[in-house]
């Protein structure tokens, strides 16, 4: 506990937003996109085009992404030298885009068979 209170607020907050950063990254943008493809689809009536652009939206989307949760990772280092800590260099960011990563995947999952009614086993065989 002393550790984290010897990183101070502003880098406990650059960890924070690291954190809400990659959720969105691995939340926020695919369903962002499966929304607008979703959208594409109902007015153009052509799936091909809806996924192309969901798949083009999601790369340009997580290729912007990725240069500002570098930025909070080199500030959060900057931080950690001035306090006179050691330099751990992207650490943090690995341990929270892991973190993240667990956090969506059990999301997803809570989602898919607990509420989208979805059943992972066909009940049903059409012979």
């Amino acid at each position: 506990m002393r550790g984290l209170l010897r990183l101070g607020a502003g880098a406990l907050a650059l960890v924070a937003m690291m954190l809400a950063g990659s959720l969105v990254l691995w939340v926020g943008i695919p369903l962002a996109w499966l929304w607008i493809a979703s959208q594409i689809q109902g007015a153009t009536s052509s799936l091909g085009v809806a996924i192309g652009a969901a798949f083009a939206g999601v790369g340009v989307s997580i290729a912007a992404m990725i240069p500002m949760l570098s930025w909070l990772s080199e500030s959060y280092r900057r931080q950690r030298l001035a306090r006179g800590l050691d330099d751990t260099g992207h650490l943090a960011l690995e341990v929270v885009m892991v973190t993240s990563a667990i956090v969506a995947m059990v999301l997803f999952f809570a989602w898919f068979f607990l509420v989208s009614g979805s059943s992972p086993i066909p009940l049903e065989v059409g012979f």
